[in-house]
């Protein structure tokens, strides 16, 4: 999955890179920064990095990473946040994140992990930083590919718009009990109202293409939606959240079947109504599932026509789903 929130220790991703909240100086400090240069071993790592400071802020540098699971670790001088400077600030940060970003493609990683730079001691409120990161990496992705992780140690509630998870909350708690399957069953009853009015000769015409779309196996299927929608396959895959390399491998079929999280990210980056959507899950063998939370919250989007992938994930996260991709 191209970007992914985790909750974990950075230095125990298994990424090319993580990057380390550093310092100016490249001098070890406290929190993730010192987290990393102990558990990669401080002597080496600071031998390598006095060979590279100081940098500026905003700037990026690379050194091995010794005794971490990582081959690199990037050291990214994120900034001081100064409440009366935040336009600033947040173009220091994005540059803080791009300049990363930029450096591991130069050093041929496809896998990079991320801290919530400046979040800790340096003071920028973390819903704020969030959405820097968010915004950096999710416009490097539209030209690149990369799976880039974001390392939190917590829920992603307190990021999360506080009206968008009481809406969540809200669909979950009342609505979707009391009136999804009513809602679902009127909207067939209209169909099938439309289906008697109709001429015979129509209606027998209808039901042979639709019969005929029955037998589509889901590969032809997911092909036909992208040309109804006018999608490009890399816009596709890109707004789903997956890799180039798994849609090659949907697109194609041959006998491979994506899961139902990959077929809910089709979804939402297709766009599709939550009756396209029951249509595409029922084709691999899958259905929106009542007792599912993870299923419930991706409806309320769907429903909402909220089709931003990050910001479903993002509250997904908060409640401890999994998340949509691959």
């Amino acid at each position: 999955m191209p970007f992914t929130i985790v909750r974990n220790d950075i230095t125990r991703m298994h990424t090319d890179v993580i990057v380390n909240a550093a310092n100016t100086e490249l001098r070890m400090g406290g929190g993730v920064c010192g987290a990393i240069f102990r558990a990669a071993g401080e002597k080496e790592l600071q031998e390598a990095c006095d060979k590279l400071s100081p940098i500026h802020t905003g700037e990026a540098v690379i050194t091995p990473g010794f005794n971490l699971p990582a081959k690199y670790i990037i050291h990214a001088a994120g900034p001081v946040y100064h409440a009366w400077t935040k336009e600033e600030n947040r173009k220091l940060l994005s540059s803080t994140y791009y300049n990363s970003l930029l450096l591991a493609e130069e050093y041929g990683c496809t896998s990079i992990a991320f801290p919530l730079i400046s979040s800790g001691i340096y003071g920028y409120p973390k819903d704020e930083a969030f959405l820097v990161a968010k915004d950096v990496i999710e416009t490097f992705l539209n030209e690149h590919e990369m799976d880039i992780y974001l390392v939190l140690f917590d829920r992603l509630s307190f990021l999360v718009s506080k009206d968008l998870m009481q809406d969540v909350k809200s669909y979950i708690d009342e609505h979707y009990v009391k009136e999804h399957y009513d809602h679902r069953r009127s909207v067939l009853n209209v169909e099938f109202k439309a289906m008697a009015s109709m001429p015979m000769e129509a209606s027998h015409s209808d039901l042979s293409a639709l019969m005929d779309e029955l037998d589509e196996p889901f590969n032809v299927t997911l092909l036909r939606l992208i040309d109804k929608k006018g999608k490009t396959d890399v816009e596709v895959y890109k707004k789903a959240n997956i890799d180039r390399k798994l849609f090659s491998k949907i697109r194609t079929g041959k006998g491979y079947m994506p899961g139902k999280r990959t077929i809910l990210a089709l979804a939402i980056a297709l766009q599709l109504s939550i009756e396209e959507t029951d249509d595409l899950l029922k084709r691999a063998g899958y259905a929106l599932s009542h007792s599912q939370k993870s299923d419930v919250i991706v409806e309320y989007f769907i429903i909402n026509k909220n089709y931003d992938i990050y910001e479903i994930n993002e509250v997904l996260f908060a409640y401890d789903q999994p998340l949509l991709g691959a």
